[in-house]
């Protein structure tokens, strides 16, 4: 957001760093809770956190009960608060605290926001529970009631009121909205119309005391909200201290972002905790800019909204060594670590390709699909869908004509594998050797390899892949079928593809949205999930260890261990391209952006989880140079060279939340764009991860 920082503070990124105090305390004793708060507010600023927030009525307890009418213990939090506001003299922190507080001889139970030695507002509660265990109805007055908009406390005269935003001039980004407890638990809680006033950091003081479910509903509560507003929410509630006269608590605090949980405290624990997380403000701007609904939304309620009041105030500063980024960035944004979670995102999305051809397959009425197998992975998994599909029909597989097409390039390890593959499937098999028609067209054209010369050009690539695909059009149209195609959405966003007759173009592609990281994934989970036999599994998993290769240009040994060409030293690694592709098509982050997230995913190879189906030796770690450069090939192949090939690709369904690149779908962009101004901004990456970023 600002060079003065280094790259590598999260802040310089859209970051912001927000915590959730639960502190021991000590009921109806606002000298010993207003200390504890204060010493973990230092400790919120020391970690570097813009933001803390703490427990409701946290300055007096939650449970005094009747003692909240004696004005001793009122005026005891008053004078509490006041310490937290001389703390915050000259510390870049913005403190949340919860305390009662009288306003138009009534009481109210209030979140009071502090920043810099100054007050700068005070919301009172909205919703009062007076059923079950609660009667709050018995000693405070709702938020609405109040006639008052602004209060005196503390000697100063600030705003008062639920309807109120605090907006940091100097990260602009952080809108913060604070609501108490039930607030959220009721249908359309206030910070729904704070996120369409502009609030980007929701925050609720909460006691809640504890019974059995309710944490895993507390989840539900948050994980939704911020989801539907999206923004980011704290959830903080009562721990140790409180009374157990009648009730039980369990200090639980929560961050979310966008509907996924951040942080999360340990649960009934005797002492003091706080939790800290990096949320990515940047990304919920985008998301509400890019979701139309959300300004439909403010537009429905503008007349509410205009209710709503922004006090605007400045951080001292922003922490200029906030330390690494916190938060867990997964390296393969396609592919989740969780084991248990991987296979249910691998089933879920081979069920989806699998529904999405049997459709295509009933409404053209056609029995037989065609499909070219390499022995790679695009082609296996595509094949694995076929045959589902036709389980799923009822057809024999035997209806699925495979054919393998060995040119000038193919090792014989992949044409065994094909073999492999298709006996193990059952489908029909046959081998077109490609060679002469290929030559064939080479002399035609005057190519120099028709005359013996080793010239292996783009001219000598792409007939091998125009001949292939030529022959599996013709024979779909001498066999009654439908050519199923295999390319994938990493090969589409690099434009590694043969346009127009190559493989490029297909009758109905199921592998259009899927990224090679996932389709590795799905492969060996296929394998892991015994689906084929003994064999079967075997030859998938050899596939999986095989190099990913065009298989065009001879290498001299058709009998070596991997194939010669490699594709990746061309385009880049595709574990860093998919990273690369999410963040940008996804998000439309800027690649200075792109860059810090990769460096901090894969930065240190034994930081962070790994899938654990992959062996150690594909654990693999990237400098910030290398990052940089092959976020360059990415740039340049995606935004210059190959949005013609997107622009009428075949249809084939949308499997995940990352998006597709159909001109259909979520990516419509022209084919003539110019790369220079995401290459521009990707120079503002320094050499040096602890360098200021460039200017822009």
């Amino acid at each position: 957001m600002t060079s003065a920082l280094s790259f590598d503070n999260p802040y310089a990124h859209g970051f912001a760093r927000l915590a959730v105090a639960v502190p021991r305390n000590r009921v109806a004793d606002p000298v010993f809770n207003g200390r504890e708060t204060v010493r973990m507010y230092r400790e919120a600023a020391a970690e570097g956190a813009a933001l803390v927030a703490f427990p409701e009525l946290g300055i007096s307890a939650y449970t005094c009960d009747d003692l909240f009418h004696q004005t001793a213990l009122l005026e005891g939090c008053e004078a509490a608060l006041a310490e937290v506001i001389e703390a915050s003299r000259g510390v870049p922190t913005v403190a949340v605290v919860g305390l009662p507080v009288r306003a138009d001889h009534r009481l109210f139970n209030c979140a009071a926001v502090v920043a810099d030695g100054v007050l700068l507002g005070v919301l009172p509660k909205t919703y009062l529970p007076n059923y079950g265990e609660f009667y709050e109805g018995r000693q405070f007055s709702a938020a609405d009631s109040a006639l008052a908009t602004e209060i005196t406390l503390c000697r100063q005269r600030v705003p008062f009121g639920a309807n109120l935003l605090f907006k940091a001039r100097n990260l602009p980004l952080l809108t913060i909205h604070v609501e108490i407890c039930e607030d959220v638990w009721v249908p359309i809680p206030p910070s729904s119309y704070a996120a369409l006033a502009g609030a980007t950091v929701l925050v609720n003081l909460s006691a809640s005391n504890i019974t059995v479910g309710k944490a895993d509903y507390r989840h539900q509560l948050v994980s939704l909200q911020s989801a539907r507003c999206l923004a980011a929410y704290l959830y903080s509630s009562a721990g140790i201290g409180e009374s157990t006269t009648d009730l039980a608590w369990d200090g639980q605090a929560l961050i979310y972002e966008g509907g996924e949980l951040l942080a999360e405290s340990e649960r009934f624990s005797n002492r003091s905790h706080l939790i800290t997380a990096d949320a990515d403000l940047e990304r919920m701007a985008h998301e509400r800019m890019r979701q139309n609904s959300f300004g439909v939304s403010a537009q429905r309620h503008a007349a509410a909204l205009r209710e709503w009041r922004t006090v605007e105030f400045d951080l001292p500063a922003i922490p200029q060594q906030a330390g690494a980024l916190r938060r867990t960035v997964e390296r393969f944004p396609y592919v989740p670590a969780d084991a248990a979670t991987r296979d249910e995102r691998c089933q879920e999305v081979f069920n989806i390709q699998v529904q999405s051809l049997v459709q295509r397959l009933e409404a053209s009425h056609i029995q037989k699909v065609v499909i070219g197998v390499s022995g790679g992975l695009d082609s296996t998994h595509a094949l694995l869908v076929c045959a589902q599909a036709m389980d799923r029909l009822g057809r024999p597989r035997s209806d699925i004509l495979g054919y393998t097409m060995p040119g000038f390039a193919t090792s014989d390890r992949t044409l065994q594998q094909a073999h492999g593959l298709m006996a193990a499937i059952g489908c029909s098999a046959r081998e077109i050797d490609i060679r002469p028609s290929c030559k064939q067209m080479l002399a035609d054209l005057g190519h120099p390899f028709a005359d013996g010369v080793p010239q292996y050009d783009i001219t000598f690539e792409n007939v091998q892949a125009g001949e292939r695909t030529s022959h599996l059009f013709r024979l779909a149209n001498h066999n009654g079928a439908i050519v199923v195609g295999t390319g994938d959405l990493s090969e589409l966003a690099l434009g590694w593809c043969t346009y127009g007759v190559g493989d490029h173009m297909s009758h109905y592609n199921v592998n259009a949205s899927v990224p090679k990281t996932l389709i590795k994934h799905l492969v060996r989970w296929v394998a892991d999930a015994g689906i084929l036999s003994a064999d079967g599994s075997a030859v998938l998993r050899a596939i999986v260890a095989t190099e990913v290769s065009p298989e065009l240009v001879p290498s001299g040994d058709a009998s070596a261990p991997q194939p010669g060409q490699r594709t990746e030293d061309t385009i880049g690694p595709y574990e860093l391209q998919d990273f690369h592709l999410y963040y940008i098509s996804r998000y439309g982050f800027r690649p200075s952006k792109v860059a810090f997230l990769a460096y901090s995913a894969w930065r240190d190879r034994t930081l962070g989880r790994w899938p654990e189906a992959l062996a150690g030796e594909e654990h693999n770690q990237y400098a910030l140079a290398d990052i940089t450069r092959h976020l360059h090939t990415f740039l340049y192949r995606f935004f210059k060279t190959s949005q013609f090939k997107r622009s009428c690709v075949p249809n084939g369904p949308k499997v995940g939340s990352g998006g597709s690149l159909s001109p259909r779908g979520d990516w419509r962009a022209p084919s003539d764009s110019e790369p220079e101004v995401w290459l521009a901004e990707l120079k503002r990456v320094p050499a040096d991860a602890a360098a200021p970023l460039g200017p822009r």
